[in-house]
């Protein structure tokens, strides 16, 4: 096995058990291993450290997969660490009100650039990684035997790929062709979800928890769920006696399915709206038509894939804020989140104070959201606890 000797000083991290090790650390590699190639990472004094994937065209050289010298990095390892990702998830699933979520979440479960999301009796796959990418068709070995799936979709189309210099794949892997629209149960509510034409891997599991605690809230009252997708903070809403929710999406397909998902859940349609349009345009839209709404839900896609684009997120984050709390009746509730993992909950907080400040509101946290049970944050790796969100009262 090939190894990277690390700069003298510069070995803190692996003894930390983070799993990033950058460029910038490197000293010296004796060989010239592949991308996606598992190596021996060592300190200037040649002491192990840990062993990790390769990838010199990424700004991650390497990522950490296992600190223990005597373990071999085979397929057996893989399905060890895959067996233990799938039996953590049990308890999601074991009261039959949900049968779908994430089931191995990357360098949280100890298995860097692989993401796996189980809808129903279907699996979709994102392979985020050139280590991942190597022994893909092991990884589909065991998910088959593990889980007897009927089929496992590629999906591995995010950014993240282009970083690691591969490029997006998507498709059927294994088993039958998903079909147009699979139905699956959150919380007892029933989704139709596209995988192939989807965001992301085909639905947001991650939201599955604060969609039922808001929805707590929505009894009788008008309801504003913003970025709606395919409906779950809609759909909760509804289920616990929302007098009315306007859905907002920028997404035709998205609207489509959010409207398949009402009529599936038998619920009144005349209590729903679906507005396809620009979030920000339509906030305005409802100020300028003097519109107010007694829960608001603002659940945007990422404004900081990255540090250096914090302070154009954080004055989109502003802004949006704002024109929410502007279209709240006095009193009213408003979900906000944030799922980029450059903005920290402080950060979060401090962006809401100033989007208060600029409407000339006061406001109340009530409470803190954050991910939920399958998508777990490891302690030695804090950059995983990308979803963080604020329910508020705007007085």
């Amino acid at each position: 096995m090939i190894d990277v000797i690390l700069k003298k000083g510069k070995e803190k991290a692996a003894l930390q058990h983070h799993p990033w090790m950058f460029s910038g650390a490197i000293d010296r590699v004796k060989g010239e291993p592949a991308n996606g190639e598992v190596v021996t990472v060592r300190a200037a004094d040649k002491e192990f450290l840990a062993y990790g994937y390769y990838n010199a065209q990424s700004r991650v050289a390497v990522r950490l997969l296992e600190w223990d010298e005597s373990k071999v990095i085979d397929k057996s390892w893989y399905q060890e660490r895959l067996q233990k990702a799938i039996a953590a998830r049990q308890h999601v699933l074991q009261s039959g009100e949900t049968n779908t979520c994430r089931l191995v979440f990357s360098e949280a479960d100890f298995l860097p650039g692989l993401i796996v999301d189980k809808y129903a009796d279907f699996l979709s796959l994102q392979v985020l990684s050139a280590g991942m990418e190597t022994i893909k068709a092991d990884i589909i070995d065991i998910l088959r035997e593990e889980l007897q799936p009927l089929g496992i979709f590629d999906k591995s189309d995010a950014n993240a790929r282009t970083h690691e210099n591969l490029e997006a794949t998507q498709g059927l892997l294994w088993g039958e062709m998903p079909p147009e629209f699979i139905e699956v149960k959150e919380n007892n509510i029933l989704y139709h979800i596209n995988i192939a034409e989807g965001q992301k891997s085909g639905f947001y599991c991650d939201q599955r928890d604060n969609r039922r605690i808001l929805a707590e809230y929505a009894s009788g009252k008008q309801v504003l769920d913003c970025f709606s997708y395919s409906g779950g903070f809609t759909l909760n809403s509804l289920s616990l006696g929302a007098a009315h929710v306007t859905s907002v999406d920028s997404s035709a397909l998205a609207l489509e399915t959010l409207q398949h998902n009402v009529v599936l859940n038998g619920f009144d349609p005349a209590k729903q709206e679906s507005i396809q349009s620009d979030v920000n345009k339509q906030l305005r839209i409802f100020k300028e038509e003097g519109k107010k709404f007694d829960i608001i839900i603002l659940d945007p896609p990422k404004y900081a894939p990255s540090r250096s684009a914090l302070d154009r997120a954080a004055r989109a984050y502003k802004d949006l804020n704002r024109m929410g709390m502007l279209l709240l009746e006095s009193g009213g509730l408003m979900a906000t989140f944030s799922c980029s993992g450059a903005v920290d909950i402080d950060t979060f907080k401090q962006i809401i104070a100033w989007a208060a400040l600029d409407a000339g509101k006061e406001v109340q946290i009530l409470k803190q959201f954050n991910q939920p049970e399958d998508h777990p944050v490891r302690i030695s790796f804090s950059e995983g606890e990308y979803l963080k969100g604020l329910l508020i009262r705007v007085l």
